[in-house]
């Protein structure tokens, strides 16, 4: 039998735009929304900013880095 996690479809852990990630996590709602919903989760977990912004991370930013990426899905979950 083989491992639960094979079955499963992994979202790749690389460089994401902000509109990127904001998809990923709200794939039903409009552009704006979506990234609204994104800095609200993020804005929520204050142990995810704290490391976000220990990795150089800065509201006005664009993209996430690779360990920002890190970081998310560890906190938030894969979308």
């Amino acid at each position: 039998m083989r491992p639960f996690f094979d079955d499963e479809e992994c979202t790749e852990v690389r460089s994401y735009t902000k509109s990127e990630l904001a998809r990923l996590y709200s794939p039903n709602a409009k552009y704006e929304s979506a990234i609204r919903m994104l800095n609200r989760y993020l804005n929520r977990c204050r142990e995810l900013m704290a490391e976000l912004t220990r990795l150089g991370y800065r509201p006005a930013d664009r993209r996430f880095t690779r360990p920002q990426v890190e970081r998310i899905f560890y906190y938030l979950g894969e979308p």
